[in-house]
């Protein structure tokens, strides 16, 4: 069910202020996995609360790990070390790091897993995942090639050479290397295709597999060993959403103020961190913009380009099409609502015909979100300096910002329930 509309008044003064950033979903609901594949009581502080990681928690909990939430920030995740079956089908919404990460560990549980999720979970792709577990001699099925999926779990990953198509997602690959650490044996993930969307997630996957006691090797550029050794629980610190800061950096930059998230840039090991780079360069970003390895932070970066001197062209994108919703349409379509033509579609990229001209102006529209939290929040940033801006069902933005609209409303930006 969609939450009431939301009217944002632009701002007449420069947004200065300290907000705290969310943690990071990508790792949060990594560190969740890996602590309930750990024997023993891992506690996860700094760690984001939202719709992803809470399905991800529900899960777990569903394959008899205990999973308490002592406070806003922190999960305390006590597990055999093992999964276990659960009794009835895993709902994980649209949740593509549970669905996927989730997959694969499914196959660690002695029996059947099935894994489903809602309307928009069951048109994400699935299908290269399951053929690189097949080829582990794992029986896992999606008839569509989209969930529902059914694994067929054995109590362990397998042991060999497994190849995985990651261009994608990189999640098949980071499902891969995490269940790969309980095999009977050493595994081999090596990338089959080009190179991977994203390939510093897998490099997050990787540390965060390491802080919990595994051995996974970078044999080359596509191939990683990952040693049978299985997890030990640790108190692990999850950093800031970097996807997250992206929204408040470029409101930083589109008001000409001064937003202190308490964390330094360097700081940021996340991929969509590179958009901080771009961000400084405005109202002078190039006039292409690769963005295959920050894909989270495009949303951010094309409605900043909107107000940019020069127009800009988005490449290396064409794996937001199986998003949350279709970005490179719902930018295209909502840019232009703003005022035709001013996003349009060109094959796989994006073109924004960026006019500086419109700040300050008057321009009335109701921003459809498509149920994704990453176009509610990038619109929400165009509504800073354009009047009339609506962004219908806000509270989309509870997949891994609950808290955004009130970060906003804490720098002094006035909103209007309709």
């Amino acid at each position: 069910m969609s939450s009431p509309p939301l009217a944002i008044i632009p701002p007449a003064h420069p947004l200065v202020g300290r907000v705290t950033p969310p943690g990071s979903k990508s790792i949060t609901n990594r560190a969740l996995l890996l602590a309930a594949l750990a024997r023993g009581t891992s506690r996860l502080t700094g760690a984001l609360k939202s719709r992803d990681t809470t399905l991800m928690a529900a899960a777990l909990r569903q394959m008899g790990v205990v999973v308490d939430e002592p406070d806003d920030t922190s999960f305390v995740v006590t597990s055999p070390g093992r999964l276990s079956r659960p009794d009835q089908p895993l709902m994980l919404g649209n949740a593509g790091t549970a669905m996927r990460f989730l997959t694969a560990a499914a196959a660690l549980c002695d029996g059947t897993v099935i894994l489903d999720g809602d309307d928009a979970m069951r048109k994400r792709p699935i299908g290269p995942l399951l053929t690189a577990m097949q080829s582990l001699g794992i029986a896992a099925a999606a008839p569509t090639g989209c969930p529902p999926v059914t694994v067929q779990g054995r109590g362990h990953f397998g042991s060999g050479r497994v190849e995985i198509d990651g261009s994608l997602s990189s999640q098949y690959v980071s499902a891969l290397l995490m269940a790969a650490a309980d095999g009977q044996g050493p595994i081999e993930v090596v990338l089959a295709g080009k190179d991977l969307d994203a390939r510093g997630y897998v490099d997050l996957t990787v540390a965060a597999m390491t802080a919990f006691g595994a051995k996974v090797e970078l044999v080359d550029r596509t191939t990683w060993r990952v040693a049978p050794t299985g997890y030990t629980a640790t108190d692990f610190v999850v950093e800031p959403d970097a996807s997250a800061s992206t929204y408040l950096w470029a409101a930083e930059a589109l008001t000409q103020g001064r937003i202190d998230l308490g964390v330094p840039i360097e700081a940021f090991t996340q991929p969509d961190a590179k958009a901080a780079q771009l961000i400084r360069m405005f109202p002078h970003l190039p006039t292409v913009i690769d963005g295959s390895q920050m894909q989270d932070a495009v949303p951010t970066l094309a409605v900043l380009a909107a107000f940019n001197a020069t127009p800009v062209r988005f490449t290396g994108i064409a794996n937001l099409r199986v998003k949350e919703c279709d970005r490179i349409r719902a930018l295209a379509t909502e840019l232009s609502r703003i005022r035709p033509g001013l996003g349009r579609e060109d094959g796989d990229d994006l073109i924004v015909a960026a006019d500086p001209g419109l700040a300050g102006q008057t321009l009335p529209a109701r921003i459809e979100t498509y149920e994704d939290h990453r176009i509610a929040m990038s619109f929400a940033l165009a509504a800073l300096r354009i009047g009339g801006i609506v962004i219908l069902d806000p509270a989309c933005v509870g997949k891994t910002y609950p808290g955004y609209w009130d970060a906003l409303r804490a720098l002094g930006v006035e909103m209007r329930q309709l």
